[in-house]
């Protein structure tokens, strides 16, 4: 089976020694070819490359952000012609999407388990989530925030363009920062779902399944009920008081997640679609990438969109 591996160099976890791994570990079953991505948007484009030269499978090392491009560049297949299997090895610092699969976060033990998947014809279909706007149209594979979850990945991002390495240390200091900063107190978002409009809130999100991120080894799960097979789930936070706050956010770290009604904080679960809008423009992020500011995005679940192998 032809398979392009396509690797970012940048990837957080990934050494000479366990790249060397990995590619031996698939060449085994694989005819592979390695492609480095070279700047933001390059996964997607080589993924979109891929299909159109009949590759097979693809692979990725990289964080949620190289899945995300290459996922979206996948699925720009244009309609008739055939869309490779895509196979995820983790090399960034959260991993959410890999682990939330139930592949292991460790990239050789990651890239052992694609090795058997693909010596057993084991794959699945999973559902994405949409989002459109005035300025998007591309698919999230587990999670899209709007208001201060995007604030702090921003500045993440800005922490990381100053030399810091990304750690589940940074983004808890960086949240905890914002946090107190009083950032979460803007309570400017509206969501349109189901028929159930809400207004006022302080910061929401949408997860097409669970966990929303990791805190380390910790999963923290503000909706979870939210899985691959089934439409999108959300959360919104209509009060921001700390105390209250702080105890909503401890919920999300218990082993079944926070409740699905509970004080200051609204959830919707299984939605084929909706809408998050904000009086003014707010951080959005989708898989942990910042996109800018918006006012208006769109949420849609696309059913069996996209082939894993694992």
């Amino acid at each position: 089976m032809r398979a392009l591996f396509i690797m970012n160099p940048q990837a957080t976890t990934s050494t000479p020694r366990t790249l060397d791994v990995i590619l031996r570990t698939l060449a085994s079953e694989l005819d592979l070819t390695v492609a480095v991505t070279e700047y933001r948007e390059h996964a997607s484009e080589l993924a979109r490359k891929a299909a159109a030269d009949g590759y097979e499978m693809v692979v990725s090392l990289g964080g949620d952000g190289t899945v995300n491009e290459v996922v979206n560049g996948l699925l720009s297949t244009p309609e008739g012609q055939m869309r490779p299997y895509y196979a995820a090895v983790p090399g960034g610092s959260a991993n959410v999407f890999v682990r939330a699969l139930g592949v292991s976060g460790d990239p050789v033990e990651a890239a052992l388990t694609v090795l058997d998947a693909i010596r057993h014809g084991r794959e699945r279909e999973v559902n994405l989530g949409r989002v459109t706007s005035d300025r998007d149209n591309r698919y999230f594979t587990f999670c899209a925030g709007f208001g201060w979850d995007a604030d702090v990945v921003q500045q993440v991002e800005n922490e990381r363009a100053s030399g810091r390495r990304a750690s589940p240390a940074l983004y808890a200091e960086v949240a905890v920062k914002l946090f107190f900063r009083g950032d979460i107190h803007d309570p400017s978002l509206r969501v349109e779902a189901a028929g159930r409009n809400l207004d006022d809130a302080y910061f929401a999100l949408v997860t097409n399944t669970t966990p929303w991120t990791y805190a380390g080894a910790l999963p923290l799960q503000p909706t979870p009920d939210s899985r691959f097979e089934l439409g999108l789930d959300a959360f919104a936070l209509t009060q921001a008081s700390h105390p209250l706050t702080g105890w909503i956010l401890s919920q999300m770290f218990f082993p079944k997640g926070l409740p699905r009604h509970g004080d200051g904080y609204v959830t919707w679960h299984d939605q084929e679609s909706l809408r998050i809008s904000s009086s003014h423009p707010r951080a959005f992020q989708i898989d942990g990438e910042y996109l800018g500011e918006r006012e208006e995005v769109n949420f849609r679940s696309i059913p069996k969109a996209l082939r894993i192998v694992c």
